[in-house]
């Protein structure tokens, strides 16, 4: 028997000596089967809750036990515990941290709800770990941080996440909730602060409003443009008890339907043009609706560009696909763009960097935009001729299904299919990166960009940092399928390796190659240590030309001191090898093959040490 009462027990007072005026417990239960017949009175315990007696020669008789007052449950779970289950049903699988005192519970939960965390080296990596993690798999991962120091390093990665529409969770741990407002250690206001980079940020201060406050931030990141949540977790919240569960982030599927009304309008707009272009972008990608846009652009041979560093969106070996807008670009792509009478925007962000400028779509195209946010006339900008706001898989589903009844011009379609394939020889002839004399010192860095061609399967995975040696296969290499692409919008630097150390953990079986400058690769290359421990396998090329070579690109641009942009030498395979990874040295194109091949192999992290001349500017400017 268990202390508990069970469902026919009653509670009873201790036995005590007759002489104190209680009847003995062996005669309460005669009593009890004669007192439903009895005339009762009502007097108030020393509790003030009435006893029942009975008539009686002056003895007080205890009447039958009272049943007992029901139990108020304990809560089932911990805050901590419901935010972890909540994750976990959410898709997420990976929380990557430096960890801090301030959540320890958290981690302790994760490992009950099946996610795996990951210690990193660096909060900002890890931050550009789960946005690289979450962009792959289309659920939200997680990067935790304690209190104002953590989350200040990671604030590059939830902007970047921002930037990209990528619906990670950041998790910041707090101060206690009795010390906030007394500058306690580390504390800031941190809703407002880091916060204001996210899509939705949250601090709550007591378990029913954690499990409100997380339920509604994860329908909120997947809900119309995706983005980041931040989530400001008191250390002494975690641990209480919650009755209650976080409701998981709802499909990313369940994005809203376009109006077909709409949908027929930017059909015959296509249709009926002798130029039209398809704009795509992430939107695209997210919705896992590559195929479906192949389908659309073959029906109506109307062509393909692609969003600035979303080159995967469409196979690049296509004879519709044009290449990549924004930076980089083959120079054919810009003109195609202007010379367009109708422009389909289809999932993609109109950034500085993808509009050229603000400069396309034009105040005189008519053009359409096909967004979970599409953009509004504000800030100097014109609004599309059509806005729908839809997601672009239902948008793709709704177009065929209209098409396949549809009636199209052949003459006007025969006349896009001639004039896209001269299009299509001109951006292949504009997009070659290889050509050229060049015997050294250093690589070709076009070279480098023909062996990755050369040797990497359609599935592998390219990620990119930030810097003008991107450049080289934004527009020379040919992404064939989707999600095998990742780089940051938002040009952060520092981006390369860690998304390729999150891509590696997630597809163990696919060759994953991350492209760094050496300024930017020695802000993270910390976490070479990361993947070795943690049995990630990426291969990292590191374009080392010694200084920043965007920035040194600006200042001689505009006539300026060369100041603040030069950077002393690093042999980065000598690193590598410290840190337990393979390392590389290349100093000329001969040796870029042997490396390569031998890195893929290996199945181990590798640093390939590119020496590059400062000859080589950027992919527009050559020795």
């Amino acid at each position: 028997m268990t202390g508990e009462p069970g469902p026919t027990e009653v509670d009873q007072a201790p036995v005590e000596p007759a002489s104190q005026g209680r009847v003995p417990a062996e005669v309460v239960a005669p009593l009890v089967e004669t007192v439903e017949a009895a005339t009762v009175a009502s007097i108030p315990d020393a509790g003030g809750t009435p006893i029942e007696v009975a008539p009686s020669d002056g003895e007080a008789t205890p009447a039958p036990a009272r049943p007992p007052k029901p139990a108020t449950p304990r809560p089932a779970t911990t805050v901590a515990k419901a935010i972890a289950d909540g994750l976990a049903a959410s898709g997420a699988r990976l929380a990557f941290t430096v960890p801090g005192e301030s959540f320890l519970s958290l981690l302790d939960a994760f490992l009950g709800a099946g996610i795996r965390p990951v210690a990193t080296r660096h909060e900002g990596a890890a931050a550009f770990m789960a946005e690289a993690a979450t962009q792959l798999t289309g659920r939200p991962q997680a990067v935790l941080a304690t209190r104002t120091v953590g989350a200040a390093n990671a604030s590059i990665g939830i902007h970047t996440a921002r930037q990209d529409s990528v619906p990670m969770v950041a998790i910041m741990g707090g101060v206690k909730r009795v010390h906030k407002g007394r500058e306690a250690f580390q504390e800031s206001d941190l809703v407002n602060g880091i916060g204001s980079l996210a899509k939705r940020a949250f601090e709550p201060g007591n378990p029913s409003e954690a499990l409100r406050q997380v339920s509604e931030g994860l329908k909120a990141i997947v809900t119309g443009r995706p983005g980041p949540l931040v989530l400001v977790l008191p250390e002494d919240l975690l641990d209480e008890r919650v009755s209650g569960e976080v409701t998981p982030a709802p499909s990313s599927s369940q994005g809203p339907a376009a109006d077909r009304g709409a949908v027929r309008q930017i059909l015959k707009w296509l249709a009926a043009s002798e130029r039209g272009v398809i704009l795509a972008g992430g939107g695209v990608l997210r919705a896992r609706a590559t195929k479906r846009l192949v389908a659309l652009s073959e029906a109506l041979a109307i062509p393909v560009v692609a969003s600035w560093r979303r080159a995967d969106v469409f196979p690049n070996d296509h004879a519709n696909y044009l290449g990549m807008a924004g930076y980089w670009a083959a120079p054919t792509v810009r003109q195609r763009l202007i010379d367009a009478d109708v422009i389909l925007v289809l999932g993609a962000r109109l950034s500085e960097v993808a509009s050229f400028n603000y400069r396309i779509p034009g105040r005189d195209q008519r053009w359409a935009h096909v967004d979970l946010e599409p953009r509004h006339a504000g800030h100097g900008l014109t609004a599309p001729t059509l806005a729908v706001i839809a997601d672009a898989s239902r948008f793709l589903d709704a177009a065929w299904s209209d098409l396949r009844g549809a009636a199209l011009d052949a003459e006007m379609r025969d006349r896009r299919l001639a004039r896209m394939a001269t299009d299509r020889a001109g951006y292949v002839e504009a997009s070659r990166v290889d050509t050229g004399d060049w015997s050294g010192p250093g690589v070709h860095p076009g070279r480098v960009v023909a062996a990755l061609q050369a040797h990497l399967p359609a599935n592998a995975i390219i990620t990119t940092d930030a810097g003008n040696f991107a450049g080289w296969v934004a527009r020379g290499y040919r992404f064939r399928r989707p999600g095998t692409f990742l780089g940051p919008t938002s040009g952060a630097m520092g981006f390369g390796l860690p998304a390729a150390i999150a891509a590696s953990l997630l597809h163990p079986d696919r060759p994953v190659v991350a492209l760094a400058g050496d300024g930017g690769f020695a802000m993270t290359m910390a976490e070479l240590e990361t993947a070795v421990r943690e049995g990630a396998h990426p291969v990292v090329l590191v374009f080392d030309n010694g200084h920043y070579g965007t920035i040194r690109m600006h200042q001689e641009r505009e006539g300026r001191a060369i100041t603040a942009s030069d950077l002393g030498p690093i042999d980065f395979a000598v690193m590598a090898r410290a840190a337990g990874a393979l390392g590389f040295t290349v100093t000329d194109d001969a040796g870029i093959e042997p490396a390569l091949t031998e890195a893929l192999a290996s199945g181990r992290p590798a640093v390939i040490h590119l020496s590059v001349d400062r000859a080589w500017v950027s992919v527009d400017k050559r020795p």
